[in-house]
This record gives structure tokens, sequence and C-alpha cells, in this order.
């Protein structure tokens, strides 16, 4: 994976680990909107879309994870969505309640930022997540990786769809 990016045309660089298809989920712990720890090997044995978003509350991320939350719905309960940001859980549950959020799981890396390193998602510069969705399989092998290049962008919603539906 690249590790540059921009915001609004500005470069950015991308620290960490890079997550390639065909590597293995990092395990990290991040914390629940009720503040419990939350690994991600708990979530082996379902397909996982992650994304990574620099925070719930910037206009782009909202329509994201609004729009991720409305594809889930159309999924088998053997997907799980995850946003992860480095919001602080107490804004990603006030965030939740307020956009109606049902399908989407959201989970803070704001202690410690080990996703964003184990990842390679995490922003130097201003200490955040990239935008960006990694497709996990059953085994927790990454199968899919798609970094937005442009910070104030949308995903490739259709892409991650389809490459989804190839492994369902």
């Amino acid at each position: 994976m690249e590790n540059k990016i921009t915001f609004q045309g500005s470069p950015l660089n991308l620290v960490g680990n890079s997550t390639d298809v065909g590597k293995e989920l990092p395990e990290v712990e991040l914390v629940a909107n009720d503040m419990s720890k939350v690994k991600l090997s708990s979530y082996k044995g379902k397909l996982l879309v992650i994304c990574t978003v620099p925070s719930l509350d910037t206009p782009v991320c909202d329509i994201e994870i609004k729009k991720f939350n409305q594809e889930a719905t159309n999924l088998s309960d053997a997907v799980q969505v995850l946003a992860i940001s480095a919001d602080l859980p107490f804004a990603q549950a006030r965030w939740c309640g307020a956009a109606n959020i049902k399908r989407v799981k959201t989970l803070s890396d704001y202690n410690g930022l080990n996703l964003a390193n184990g990842m390679g998602v995490l922003i130097d510069e201003l200490k955040l997540l990239a935008r960006a969705v990694f497709i996990v399989d059953r085994e927790g092998v990454v199968r899919y990786v798609q970094l937005v290049k442009e910070l104030t962008n949308e995903p490739d919603y259709e892409d991650v769809l389809k490459a989804l539906k190839d492994l369902i």
C-alpha cells in the first residue's frame, strides 16, 4: 500500500506497517463505545469490512459510514462492518445514536493508535486514520485494500461491494 495521500491537494504521509492483500490482519485491541476492549481476532469466522476514517464528525466520514450502514442491511450476518477512527468512544456512541447506525460497529483506536500503525493508515501530520477500506476473510487474511488517495473523497463503494460479494 502506498504511503502518501492528500488533504485538499496538500500531501500527507502515512506511517506504520503497510497492509497489503494476502497479509494477516494485525492483532490489535480497540475500544468499543461502552469502553470495553475488543480484539480484532474476536471477529474470526466472519467476513470483515473495515472502514478506517479520520473522524465520524466530518461530512465525508458521516456520508461514508451511513452508506455502509445502509448497504450492510442487505448483507448476511456472516459479514461485519467496522468503522474505526481515533474519535473517543463517547463521541462515536453519540454519533451512532444521532445517525441511527445499527449494522456498522464503531471502534476507537484513540488509545495508542495501534490499528493505525499496524495497518499503515496513520496520518503522521494529523495523528488521525486515513480513509481506507479493507476486506478480511474468515481466517483473518486481508483480501482487499482500497486506500482513498484524497482524504476529502469517498471510497469507491461499488468496488468494495463487488469484492465483498466475490468472497461471500
